[in-house]
């Protein structure tokens, strides 16, 4: 199963169509053409009211292809990084807490764009991935047209003393390192997609 965020909302790609159905409550389509997969996206991006739409076929990689062929395909990495108190690097950037994180550049493996990024954003190197955690799939809109974003994340250790530095060119406003006590302050101003990574982490629970 594929779980794709519509900014606040989301959409499942799955293959159990029964199973969605009974423990879920939303909007259900079987996809039938790559024609009627547009026409419903474009319904569900006005039904605002719909929190959730779940798309069923017998073969969920194959549903997701077509899906994704229905926006721009950008692929970026990330990093969810710990220091050797057990504290959690996050950035501040357009008002929301994020986790560092960029586009894959040509040429480059998803593992190098992930060290990079955070070593950009943060100003820090010396870091070391840990393991590789699950993807995130999100939408947006960018000069007009539907964007999908794939964003493979990896857990990363840092053992440095250098302070982080904001690179202000890419909005950076803000950067922490955080402890238990400011997790509820960033579960309550963050992206959904970043919540499920924290759960996955196990730095929420």
């Amino acid at each position: 199963m594929y779980k794709v965020f519509f900014n606040e909302r989301i959409v499942f790609l799955t293959h159990d169509f029964l199973r969605s159905f009974q423990e879920n409550q939303g909007l259900f389509y079987k996809f039938r053409d790559k024609s009627e997969l547009k026409e419903l996206l474009l319904v569900f991006l006005a039904l605002k009211k719909i929190s959730q739409l779940f798309i069923c076929h017998n073969d969920a990689d194959e549903l997701f292809m077509e899906f994704r062929s229905c926006f721009r395909y950008v692929e970026a990495a990330g990093g969810l990084v710990r220091n050797s108190q057990g504290e959690v690097l996050f950035i501040n950037r357009f008002d929301k807490w994020d986790l560092p994180k960029g586009k894959v550049e040509k040429n480059e493996t998803a593992r190098e764009t992930a060290l990079r990024e955070v070593e950009e954003e943060c100003g820090i190197s010396g870091l070391e991935i840990v393991s590789e955690l699950q993807p995130t799939y999100h939408t947006y809109f960018e000069k007009a047209l539907p964007h999908l974003k794939k964003t493979r994340w990896f857990e990363m250790a840092y053992a440095g003393n250098q302070k982080p530095k904001p690179q202000t060119e890419e909005f950076i406003t803000n950067i922490i390192w955080a402890r238990e006590k400011d997790l509820t302050i960033i579960q309550k101003n963050t992206y959904p997609s970043i919540i499920d990574l924290l759960l996955e982490a196990s730095v929420i629970t």
